[in-house]
């Protein structure tokens, strides 16, 4: 049996932002049609290290492969000069259950796919024209997301919030020369919230940070760093507010995401949720309907997200020959 192992430069040179938005809308679209066999997630923290674990598998209907991804972020790393986040990715023959590939990736999938839905449900969910966008932290993911924000809406403007202000100036500067746009740091959350049309949240904060009356008329808020059970970005009252709550999963939104902590609060209800992304995606329920709706996708990230990208991966790499191939 041959195994094809790829390097972290090897993927990143298979596959980058519009390959990975195009591979996860279509991802969620078969998710939203039924075509996808999607388990739980396996999550458990490392609290000594800071650390935590995820591993998330799936299998899109018809193709040629499913996954199993492992991401974990130890957020000490820095201080060690090593990178939060790391994680790896298995790639099995869908025929055969044989290994096909492993994806030494070091958590570039896991960060470019979770940008993907990002921008998949602002497509989905914001207004078409869109003035100032909020990005709350400066990591890593607050540039995915950014970045693949840009394949869907083009800003007139940025503005960065970031507990560390020397981190918000910059990823100021930084993107403002990556993107080609205004960018700047505001000095508070709530100064980046008021008046922003998206509001992207990009932490792994443990306490909400945006509340629901900075939000004006027809602001869509994107949350993808509430991941676990005990990580919230948003006050309850923030979907409680909302016109329309999507969440990426509903079950797991309901163990882990935002949507888990306004259930818990009493503000809100698993019926009170309007759709999954898939089902915007596939197109059985609609999405932004007016100008002035507030909306709010609670993204947990979902294995459907991973395989998809892995497909693509291991099918580039198949036909350019890249990587080498171990006799197993």
């Amino acid at each position: 049996m041959q195994v094809r192992v790829l390097l972290e430069e090897e993927v990143r040179g298979l596959i980058g932002p519009a390959a990975a938005l195009a591979a996860v809308r279509a991802a969620f679209a078969a998710l939203g049609r039924g075509e996808a066999t999607l388990p739980g997630v396996i999550g458990f923290d490392v609290p000594a290290h800071r650390g935590e674990v995820h591993v998330k598998g799936a299998y899109l209907h018809g193709q040629p492969y499913y996954s199993i991804k492992e991401a974990a972020g130890f957020y000490a790393n820095p201080e060690r000069g090593l990178p939060a986040g790391s994680g790896l990715v298995l790639v099995f023959d869908a025929t055969t259950g044989f290994l096909a590939a492993l994806l030494f990736d070091n958590g570039y999938l896991t960060e470019l796919r979770t940008g993907s839905a990002g921008a998949l449900a602002a497509d989905l969910l914001a207004r078409r024209r869109i003035g100032r966008v909020a990005v709350i932290g400066a990591g890593s993911q607050a540039r995915f997301q950014v970045e693949a924000l840009g394949l869907v809406r083009r800003p007139e403007s940025v503005t960065v919030f970031d507990r560390t202000p020397a981190r918000a100036a910059a990823y100021a500067r930084e993107m403002q020369e990556r993107i080609g746009l205004p960018f700047a740091a505001a000095a508070s959350a709530r100064e980046v919230v008021e008046g922003a049309d998206v509001v992207i949240t990009a932490t792994p904060s443990r306490a909400p940070i945006v509340r629901a009356e900075w939000l004006g008329p027809g602001a869509h808020v994107t949350a993808v760093g509430a991941d676990g059970p005990d990580k919230q970005e948003l006050e309850p009252a923030v979907l409680a507010r909302a016109d329309k709550v999507v969440v990426d999963r509903l079950d797991q939104c309901l163990r882990l995401g935002e949507l888990h902590h306004a259930v818990e609060a009493g503000l809100l209800t698993p019926a009170g949720v309007w759709a999954e992304l898939g089902d915007l995606a596939a197109g059985t329920k609609p999405g932004r309907e007016s100008e002035d709706e507030i909306t709010v996708a609670d993204l947990t990230g979902v294995g459907i997200q991973d395989a998809a990208v892995a497909n693509v991966v291991v099918a580039e790499a198949v036909r350019r020959r890249v990587g080498r191939t171990l006799e197993i």
